[in-house]
């Protein structure tokens, strides 16, 4: 199966869930693909992109903050 722009473990988690619930969703998307399907994680990244949903992990952060640069003058 050739990868995609979007998948079923990413509406259903993205980073907020781990590896094996990722891979466990990828099974899932192989056993059941189907057009109507394909239309449900096109629908589903939309809302998620729009609501910024499962971004990171409660408590995990993806990347530091920026604070700025530590120029001297």
């Amino acid at each position: 199966m050739k990868p995609g722009i979007t998948g079923w473990a990413q509406v259903n988690g993205r980073n907020a869930i781990s590896c094996e619930e990722k891979f466990r969703f990828d099974v899932e998307y192989v056993e059941k693909q189907s057009f109507l399907l394909a239309i449900k994680i096109f629908w589903m990244t939309f809302l998620n992109v729009i609501q910024r949903k499962g971004i990171s992990a409660d408590g995990h952060v993806i990347m530091e903050e920026f604070k700025g640069t530590n120029q001297q003058n």
